[in-house]
């Protein structure tokens, strides 16, 4: 019997619309869910297809040609354990198992060595996906980690299913790097996108509260605003769906949707990871700040009736100006949210710590510059900005941060203005705009050469004998007595 090429376990919207996606560029599947009733309401649907449903784990690997290549698109977290646990008894050496989920990079990390440790040389391999349905099924950015090896027999696939870059049709795939960096990769684009939705959210409130806009004049600024250098997916969205119809009543449905916002953990994750690794990335933690104070929605609602702060008050300026100014502010904001997330990549980079003095690493190797080059297309943070990103990184792999690079410079030196007038607006009209404050005081507090520290360190010293290093004296580190007069 002849056997599939690939199996895939979890026929949920994703992981059926990735085995359509595989089948379409040729490779027969071998489909297994828990479910028997999803098992067979997917085949049926594929009956004019090359997939083949199996009745169990133990029956989809007989399905499956040697060596076996199998991704998991189940719930991160314990039902990966259950799968791998249940699954690696039907498999063999070299073997590769893919975890295409939003796992955590250490859980990642604690599989494949766990499997390792058998010796059963089975591979286990992370791999982030982005696009959502849609990208599944025509086309989605793949974030790979784990041996090289591994990674070269699944790239024929791997590149035929992904999506491709529209100005020169790469596919937006790449090998990340080593251990759990596909699933960090993964990690550090959602916490991206969490500060992309966040800024977009409080230009809407600029524009609505400040601005004195409708929904439909909205509307005519993101499109607007899509049409240029903020091209994106996020923009576009947010352009179909802000003066969408409300089909229960007047006006658009996104005024009618509660202020409460969700979210599933890869954006925390991000937060501690970046305190491990001692790299600042304050957009992506005021955005998930702002999601956790908007579910203190009863509490907000009892506050707004007794704590006082200014009403907003219609732009009495050039309005045109205004939204001109926003959407400088917002592309500013968008330099330093990549910025961070570029520097917190780069740390992710630094090898594994030998002593306590070393900073934190994890010895990924990945390249960099090709990071950026696979958000092209097909994620959900996809945008014509990323072509000027990969360039910067392309030139200066080494670059230490993206706004030294000269045109990230020169972009912020002309926008800054504007930048800093939107963040005062909100302010005097209180309007909260944390990712937008939040980015700016990034920029201002990484193009200071020097910060208040100072004090901090003569404070710690004094309770705590923490020692500080003086100008003239780097490197030695000494205790003043403050008592003495």
């Amino acid at each position: 019997m002849e056997k599939q090429a690939f199996g895939v376990v979890g026929l949920g919207v994703m992981g059926a619309n990735l085995a359509h996606n595989m089948e379409r560029n040729g490779f027969s599947v071998a489909a297994f869910d828990r479910s028997a009733d999803k098992t067979n309401e997917f085949i049926q649907k594929s009956a004019d297809k090359k997939i083949k449903g199996a009745r169990s784990l133990a029956d989809m690997a007989s399905m499956l040609e040697k060596p076996r290549r199998i991704l998991l698109m189940v719930p991160a977290g314990g039902p990966v354990d259950a799968v791998l646990a249940e699954i690696k008894g039907n498999l063999e050496d070299g073997d590769i198992v893919i975890d295409g989920g939003n796992s955590l990079y250490g859980d990642t990390e604690r599989r494949a060595k766990q499997l390792d440790s058998e010796g059963n040389g089975i591979r286990f391999f992370g791999m982030g996906v982005s696009g959502g349905e849609e990208g599944a099924l025509w086309g989605p950015s793949l974030m790979p980690g784990g041996d090289r090896e591994s990674y070269n027999r699944l790239k024929p696939v791997l590149e035929k299913i992904a999506a491709k870059a529209p100005s020169d049709k790469v596919p937006c795939v790449t090998y990340c790097g080593s251990g759990g960096a596909g699933h960090f990769v993964k990690m550090v684009h959602n916490g991206i996108e969490y500060g992309d939705m966040q800024l977009i959210a409080e230009a809407y409130d600029l524009l609505k509260n400040v601005g004195g806009m409708n929904n439909s004049q909205m509307k005519d600024v993101f499109t607007e605003w899509n049409a240029g250098e903020l091209q994106s997916f996020l923009i576009e969205v947010t352009m179909k769906v802000i003066d969408f119809k409300d089909p229960k009543g007047p006006g658009a449905l996104v005024e009618s949707i509660r202020d409460i916002v969700g979210m599933k953990g890869t954006g925390t994750w991000t937060i501690k990871a970046a305190l491990d690794l001692l790299v600042s990335v304050p957009t992506m933690a005021a955005a998930v700040d702002a999601r956790e104070l908007s579910m203190l929605k009863t509490e907000r609602e009892a506050a707004s009736k007794v704590l006082q702060g200014p009403t907003p008050q219609k732009f009495s300026g050039d309005v045109k100006a205004f939204v001109n100014d926003v959407k400088d502010a917002l592309y500013c904001s968008k330099i330093c949210s990549y910025a961070q997330g570029m520097a917190l990549l780069a740390a992710a980079n630094r090898p594994i710590p030998k002593d306590k003095n070393s900073p934190m690493g994890f010895g990924y190797g990945m390249n960099l510059p090709e990071l950026p080059m696979i958000w092209r297309a097909g994620c959900i943070i996809r945008a014509v900005f990323l072509e000027e990103i990969t360039k910067a990184f392309k030139e200066n792999p080494s670059l230490p941060n993206l706004l030294m690079d000269q045109r990230f410079t020169k972009m912020i030196n002309d926008r800054q203005a504007a930048w800093r007038r939107v963040v005062t607006q909100g302010i005097a009209n209180g309007i909260c705009t944390p990712a937008f404050s939040a980015s700016l005081a990034y920029y201002d507090s990484y193009r200071r050469a020097r910060l208040p520290g100072n004090l901090i360190q003569a404070q710690r010293d004094y309770f705590g004998a923490h020692t500080f290093e003086r100008n003239d004296a780097p490197g030695t580190f000494i205790h003043n007595d403050w008592s003495a007069k």
